[in-house]
């Protein structure tokens, strides 16, 4: 601009600043509510400080004497004048006079200097025109603070305290008096940097004195805090300063959303966050879409972040590990469409590396399991999608009529090709992934993904329409989750009372909070029902973090819990027997429809309760009639057992004898000796014996509480051998 421009433009800033100082000098000399004026002089004992020490200020030599009882006078209280309505009315209307008008002239200026600055250039400014921008948006920001205190009064009416909501002033607050003066600083970084920290400062300071007297709009503040964090972030350059303001609005957004769990818009401030945490990003993107009031546009910020990178296997400045690239992508093929002819090659490289990824990085696998069947739950959901046919058939409204000619394109035991390519290819990934799971039993730490992807299961048994339950069921692994469910209960013994309530049980424990993926599911359409209304407490000092005590006491009861409730509403497909257990010992059973379940993988399916017992425990016919299968056994799922009984994972990885690796024991790995004895006897049949099954579990038990998790295999030569660079088991 010319420097005459220039320098109308700040006398025009300063003139202005002028009036609105009066402007702001006169509103608050109008008559509200103080009392702290009418307060008296606080006054001390006599005797109680030194001569010298009077609240006079004018030192005295000696102290004064204790008074007595009979020359002490009382001071009553002052007399308040309560404000009167037409009063209050009146001071009102005369600060939202001065609110609009300095607001007016925000916006005026700011659109100025856009004006008068070169096309595709940001305006120049000098210090005072700083200072007096500054100035500006304070004065805006302490009259919004006393339309707001007097508006909100105790004894103001109603129709008073409705004006905010009526006119729309946190909304405004934010845009004109914070937002839009904040993004002018940001685009003239870095000379703008010392003024930009100012005003930041300025800005914080003030919303929480929002957030401590105007309670009435406390879910506003609380993200207006979380967003002025995230400026502080983004133009901080020391790494260890930007990681501790990026902390702090995370917990700002965490407690907001723990508030307002159904906002999508939040979810998408934490995916921004969650950089470059992969899963992290998945989940909270995906949830952002997947929520009651989703944000649209993070399906622009989801394909921008993480699915186009993925997809055009752009380098990245965080490398991912095969498997969680695998997971990622696997996502962006089914959100996008794309790619659709490489997805058996992505579930083969998640087939072949989760185990492995598991099993290296032990209980941190709790944080990312949730995250993992969160994002499966919500790909099978389509997104958000409207025309998902999963969200079709849970809609309530939906008649029968509809419900038909949706299931029409579904057959009812195989994943048909009617159903759309990216649904199958949802319904595939999590299908294999919880088997995989379920593959690990004694493993603790994925017992946050069975946790999710049970809730999940109760709710589609629990639906009304059985058209829904129709398109998963007759595909999820029954008998895998059948005998993880009574390994689960041998180990840690579960409480009648417990498992078999009607409602979500609280442990009995003060120090007790949500689990972590409690929180993360909070909010989704498939925890309507799980959740009681007092569930969660009102401040997550503990959001996604839990003790040690959460994870070796309280979570293997909620698994089981779940089981009763799904045998409960899908008896057809799996069974509950008591805690006495049936004629066999065992709580759960497979159910009728259970037993012939078709398996995504190429398999001939989960086997039937005739192959495994009604417990679905192996009984050894699997090996073929005469039970001899020459040193060389293989499971269910292509596991390989030597003559040995060393146990193979289907990546090569080697178990001990015991069948443990890293603290997982699979219950179906053949017991030789069993076997052979049997054999001998000419039965040719191996049989797995309840007494020294049971013995088996209770000797791990001890050994794991003992000595804690075993060493990952390889680990005596060198840290993380046997495992590929980025510890996925390659």
């Amino acid at each position: 601009m010319s420097s005459r421009n220039t320098i109308d433009a700040q006398t025009a800033l300063q003139d202005n600043w002028i009036n609105v100082q009066e402007v702001s000098a006169q509103s608050r000399a109008l008559p509200i509510e103080n009392t702290r004026s009418a307060l008296p002089a606080p006054s001390f004992a006599r005797g109680t400080l030194r001569g010298d020490m009077l609240v006079s200020g004018e030192p005295q030599g000696a102290l004064i004497h204790s008074p007595t009882f009979e020359n002490t006078r009382m001071v009553s209280q002052p007399e308040i004048r309560p404000i009167s309505q037409e009063q209050l009315v009146a001071e009102v209307k005369a600060i939202y006079v001065s609110l609009t008008m300095v607001e007016g002239k925000c916006i005026q200026y700011l659109k100025q200097l856009e004006k008068e600055a070169p096309p595709r250039t940001q305006p120049k400014l000098n210090n005072e025109q700083y200072q007096t921008l500054i100035a500006l948006h304070r004065t805006l920001l302490h009259l919004h603070y006393d339309f707001f205190l007097a508006s909100q009064l105790p004894s103001a009416t109603l129709a008073v305290k409705s004006l905010p909501r009526k006119y729309a002033m946190p909304a405004r607050l934010w845009r004109h008096a914070i937002h839009s003066f904040l993004e002018l600083l940001r685009n003239m970084l870095p000379a703008s940097l010392d003024y930009m920290l100012a005003f930041i400062y300025l800005a914080y300071s003030m919303m929480t004195l929002f957030l401590e007297t105007v309670t009435a709009f406390e879910n506003t503040w609380i993200e207006c805090l979380g967003d002025l964090g995230r400026y502080r972030m983004a133009i901080e350059d020391n790494v260890r300063d930007r990681e501790v303001w990026a902390q702090v609005a995370r917990q700002w957004y965490l407690k907001s959303a723990n508030r307002s769990p159904e906002t999508g818009r939040l979810y998408h401030h934490l995916a921004i966050l969650a950089r470059p945490d992969a899963l992290r990003q998945l989940l909270y993107y995906g949830k952002s879409l997947a929520v009651p009031t989703p944000f649209t546009a993070a399906r622009e910020s989801i394909m921008v972040a993480l699915f186009e990178p993925t997809l055009n296997l752009v380098p990245s400045e965080h490398c991912l590990s095969v498997v969680v690239s695998a997971i990622v992508r696997s996502h962006a093929t089914i959100f996008t469409g794309k790619s659709l002819d490489t997805f058996n090659e992505t579930l083969s490289e998640i087939k072949s590396n989760l185990n492995g990824h598991i099993a290296c990085i032990t209980n941190k696998y709790l944080e990312q399991g949730y995250y993992i069947a969160i994002s499966n739950c919500i790909a099978l959901l389509g997104y958000g999608a409207d025309d998902n046919p999963l969200v079709l058939l849970l809609k309530p409204q939906l008649s029968d009529s509809d419900a038909d000619t949706i299931m029409l394109d579904a057959d009812a035991t195989t994943a048909s090709p009617a159903l759309s390519p990216t649904f199958n290819a949802a319904l595939r990934l999590f299908i294999q992934t919880t088997k995989i799971h379920l593959l690990r039993i004694g493993d603790i730490n994925t017992l946050s993904f069975l946790h999710v992807t049970l809730v999940f299961i109760r709710h589609l048994a629990r639906h009304p329409s059985a058209s829904a339950s129709a398109l998963i069921f007759p595909h999820f692994p029954w008998t895998r989750l059948v005998r993880a469910l009574n390994a689960i209960t041998i180990l840690y013994p579960p409480t009648p009372s417990v498992i078999e309530s009607p409602t979500l049980p609280a442990p009995d424990s003060p120090t007790f909070r949500p689990f972590p993926e409690d929180f993360a599911m909070q909010g989704l359409g498939f925890t309507a029902s799980y959740f009681p209304d007092d569930w969660f407490p009102n401040e997550p000092e503990t959001h996604y973090l839990e003790a040690d005590s959460m994870r070796l006491q309280h979570r293997p009861q909620r698994i089981p819990w779940l089981g009763v409730q799904i045998a409960t509403w899908a008896g057809a497909w799996m069974g509950y027997a008591g805690v006495g257990g049936g004629k066999d010992g065992y709580m759960f059973f497979v159910g009728e429809k259970g037993r012939g379940c078709f398996e995504e993988d190429g398999e001939s399916g989960d086997r039937s309760r005739s192959d495994y017992g009604e417990n679905g425990v192996s009984d050894g016919s699997e090996y073929g009639e005469d039970g001899d299968s020459d040193g060389s056994e293989y499971g269910e799922d292509g596991t390989k057992y030597g003559e040995d009984g060393t146990e193979y994972g289907e990546d090569g990885t080697e178990y001990g004898e015991d069948g443990e690796s890293d603290g997982t024991l699979m219950i179906e790995v053949d017991d030789v000796a069993a076997r052979k004895e049997k054999e001998a006897e000419g039965s040719g049949v191996a049989v797995w014996r309840w007494g020294r099954w049971r013995w088996r579990w209770q000797a791990f038990c001890r050994r794991r509480h003992r000595d804690g998790p075993g060493p990952h295999w390889g680990e005596e030569e060198g840290v993380g051998a046997g495992y590929g660079e980025e510890g996925n088991g390659e």
